[in-house]
């Protein structure tokens, strides 16, 4: 049944990255979301770069979470990955979910992106 899920998921994936581009202006915010953890990168599609990555497992992260298996820490991680954005000069996004539903961790995340001002 898991099998199916995550077959079902990636043909969901699939159809958003046919809409979704990351450019050099606004870079692509790729989630990726485990039982245990959440982890993003943001690429630049045209250059086929990642300019930056973060996951809830780096050690900066870890000394103040537990796990980044709930809300809370979907928070903190965003609020962790907004500001290894700014310190990169990155103010908009275009945020691609992943193939998951826009609630719970990935919302929370997603909101919390926000409030730092992060633009998408």
């Amino acid at each position: 049944m898991a099998f199916l899920r995550a077959i079902q998921r990636k043909k969901r994936h699939e159809r958003l990255r046919k809409k979704l581009v990351g450019t050099t202006e606004r870079p692509r915010l790729s989630v990726y979301r485990s039982n245990l953890n959440l982890s993003a990168q943001i690429v630049d599609d045209y250059e086929g770069k990642t300019l930056l990555s973060g996951s809830t497992l780096e050690s900066a992260f870890r000394s103040k979470e537990k796990t980044g298996a709930n809300l809370e820490a979907a928070k903190r991680f965003g609020h962790f990955l907004a500001e290894k954005l700014q310190k990169k000069g990155v103010k908009k996004i275009v945020f691609d979910r992943g193939g998951y539903a826009y609630h719970g961790r990935i919302k929370a995340f997603a909101d919390s992106l926000r409030e730092k001002g992060i633009e998408f």
